[in-house]
């Protein structure tokens, strides 16, 4: 049985060129994502047509008379009406208000047509000619609440000619954006089930814990005290189970299977363990890591010695 796509929801604000790359990369079969909607705040948004002509539900709501926050809100109740869980901007001319960007944390991208952190805002291409940059290019990247500054998910530069005007060196980046973005929106929808990112999201907080330290136990990444007890695992499809999960220390048996029964798809008795360890899956695409690097504290505390955690304040 085929793996169910990503749903992503395209905001556009214009001819929609990045929307149809999009479009066009989810119809081939190894495709991880699906467009479901694109939705503008231009009636006239040559982009509308083309997706109406593919099939692709549409919305548009023009944006002038109606406070940023109540136009906000009516875009993301239509993605989530279409069952959106990613949102992708493909030239939405539209500064999104705090809030809506913080809903869609890590779940929002956007392409931007200069090499990042170079040239945010407008006007790329003429400011890297003047600039006398030998390369332009693109860059996707997450969004956060400032502008054109969120983490980069990927690159391409793109080399200036001689005589380039902005028009002819933007005719060629756009052949770069038509490549680019496809390819990151399917690293990202991917990643929370892939086992070496979620073990680099565990290692990131395992390691920040003090004098911890990382090692490969019984085919897993393991995580310890140096020269103590180990505090986490990482089982990534371990004894074929298909699961990514995190293992740490919990007070026994009934605290154990107070989890299990609270929520039994994300929580389960790790297989030779005993009772006072937990499996946390992590691959179920909704992982809360903030939560993630408090089970990570308190397994460190179980087993960190009595002075050291005495020294450790968090």
């Amino acid at each position: 049985m085929a793996e169910p796509r990503a749903k992503v929801a395209v905001f556009i604000s214009g001819s929609g060129t990045n929307m149809a790359a999009l479009l066009y990369a989810s119809r081939l079969a190894a495709c991880p994502f699906e467009i479901v909607l694109v939705l503008s705040n231009n009636p006239e948004a040559g982009g509308l047509r083309l997706a109406e002509a593919e099939g692709v539900p549409t919305f548009v709501l023009p944006h002038k008379g109606l406070p940023r926050a109540d136009h906000d809100a009516a875009m993301e109740a239509h993605v989530r009406r279409a069952g959106a869980q990613w949102i992708a901007l493909a030239g939405y001319m539209r500064i999104l208000t705090p809030e809506f960007v913080a809903r869609w944390e890590g779940r929002m991208v956007n392409i931007h047509p200069s090499l990042l952190p170079k040239y945010t805002g407008l006007h790329t291409h003429e400011r890297a000619i003047a600039a006398g940059d030998s390369h332009a290019g693109c860059t996707v990247h997450l969004v956060t609440a400032d502008l054109d500054e969120g983490p980069v998910l990927g690159q391409i530069p793109v080399a200036i000619l001689p005589g380039d005007t902005p028009d002819t060196l933007a005719a060629r980046v756009l052949f770069a954006e038509h490549q680019l973005y496809a390819r990151c929106l399917a690293d990202l929808v991917t990643r929370e089930t892939d086992p070496t990112w979620l073990t680099g999201q565990v290692r990131s907080r395992a390691m920040q814990l003090p004098e911890a330290e990382e090692s490969l136990s019984h085919g897993m990444a393991c995580f310890g005290i140096v020269k103590g007890k180990k505090f986490a695992w990482v089982s990534a499809d371990h004894h074929g189970d298909r699961k990514v999960a995190l293992l740490v220390k919990i007070s026994g048996p009934d605290e154990q299977e107070q989890l299990i029964e609270s929520d039994p798809e994300r929580f389960y008795r790790p297989a030779y363990f005993g009772d006072g360890w937990i499996a946390i899956r992590i691959d179920l695409g909704d992982v809360d890591w903030d939560d993630i690097g408090e089970w990570l504290r308190r397994s460190w505390l179980a087993v960190a010695p009595r002075k050291l955690a005495a020294m450790t304040e968090f």
